[in-house]
């Protein structure tokens, strides 16, 4: 029942803050952006205190620690990569091309004849 109300804080601290964001509108947005930031900041805070939020905080640790295992491709293969995958595209763009124009002629021409003149 405590996770709960935690959790409803929480939720208030983040829609206080947007609201914060909105009334302050006379004011510099430096200071809106900051009522905002905290209202997140204090959000994050109270929903650290429940039980789903250290699990959720623990799973972002873990897929941070995940990312930076992998090993990423260099510029030059992701460059080929992207060569490949673009030559794919124009060799696929031109069978359908084909394939349609060929459909075309085979039913408009041969078929139906609607294009004799």
């Amino acid at each position: 029942m405590a996770d709960k109300f935690k959790f409803a804080l929480a939720v208030l601290l983040l829609v206080a803050g947007v609201a914060g964001f909105y009334l302050l509108a006379e004011q510099a947005m430096i200071l809106r952006v900051l009522a905002m930031l905290a209202g997140a900041a204090l959000a994050a805070a109270a929903a650290w205190q429940t039980e789903q939020g250290r699990r959720f905080f623990g799973f972002a640790k873990e897929a941070t620690t995940e990312a930076k295992k992998v090993v990423w491709p260099s510029r030059k293969e992701t460059m080929q990569t992207t060569g490949l995958v673009f030559a794919f595209v124009v060799v696929m763009a031109l069978f359908l091309w084909l394939t349609d124009k060929s459909l075309e002629w085979v039913l408009y021409d041969i078929v139906l004849g609607w294009r004799k003149a």
